[in-house]
């Protein structure tokens, strides 16, 4: 969290949506590919 200057309120919002998008993907573990893909979504929105 502290490369991306993430509060803990943000990090917990970013494996949320990690998380929907390991679901999504039918994966039980959330990946570093599904979290760098939230960090993506971050950085866009």
């Amino acid at each position: 969290s502290r490369r991306f200057h993430l509060s803990a309120r943000s990090c917990h919002r970013l494996m949320k949506v990690a998380r929907r998008i390991a679901d999504f993907a039918g994966e039980e573990r959330i990946t570093a590919e599904h979290l760098a893909e939230a960090v993506q979504f971050r950085l866009e929105g």
